[in-house]
């Protein structure tokens, strides 16, 4: 059993690189304004895109993907294969980048949905899983036309993708926590889906 202080200090770490506000930082370096002052206010690539250019919202979707996969991809570093914590540990490390993204402590505890963080994490733990929520996505948006149909359907499929991918109950039980996190931060969209408001992306 790996000494516990390496996994904490890899959880606080994972939280920290998930708090990482690429679209804040690449709006304001690039564009000299707050992306939380515009648009619907969220620090994502998709009101990046809107707001900013199709380039910065390319670069903070890159960023944000990155700061989920790179965390996890490091607890086999720890941890070695076939130990009988690793998924877990690895499950754990993925919600940690995901809640840093959603409450990151340098903005207050007030951050985006996750979406692409998510995926970078699990795309680490089961490119098969991602694939599967790749397609739910693509499902809902080129259904509806909003990039917010697709994450909701991305979101409900990664815990069954998940599942079918790992058959790990952790990883499982950590897809399910991010999926119900997607799902809180998407309410106000929700709501504005239900009244026909919503952007769509064309």
């Amino acid at each position: 059993m790996p000494p516990m202080t390496p996994i904490a200090l890899l959880l606080t770490a994972a939280y920290l690189a998930g708090g990482i506000p690429f679209g804040l930082l690449l709006t304001r370096w690039h564009r000299g304004f707050d992306i939380r002052d515009h648009g619907s206010g969220n620090i994502g690539a998709t009101n990046v895109r809107r707001m900013a250019g199709n380039a910065l919202g390319a670069l903070t979707l890159a960023g944000d993907l990155m700061k989920g996969f790179l965390p996890v991809c490091a607890v086999p570093w720890i941890m070695p294969a076939g130990h009988p914590g690793l998924e877990a540990a690895m499950a754990a490390v993925a919600v940690a980048a995901f809640c840093g993204h959603l409450f990151p402590v340098g903005l207050g505890f007030k951050g985006g949905k996750g979406v692409a963080t998510a995926a970078g994490a699990y795309l680490a733990i089961s490119p098969p899983a991602i694939l599967g929520v790749l397609l739910a996505f693509g499902m809902g948006l080129a259904a509806s036309r909003r990039v917010s149909v697709g994450s909701l359907a991305a979101a409900v499929a990664l815990p069954i993708c998940v599942a079918m991918t790992t058959r790990s109950g952790a990883l499982t039980i950590g897809a399910l926590v991010v999926a119900l996190g997607i799902l809180s931060r998407h309410k106000e969209n929700i709501e504005r889906i239900l009244a026909g408001s919503e952007p769509r992306l064309f």
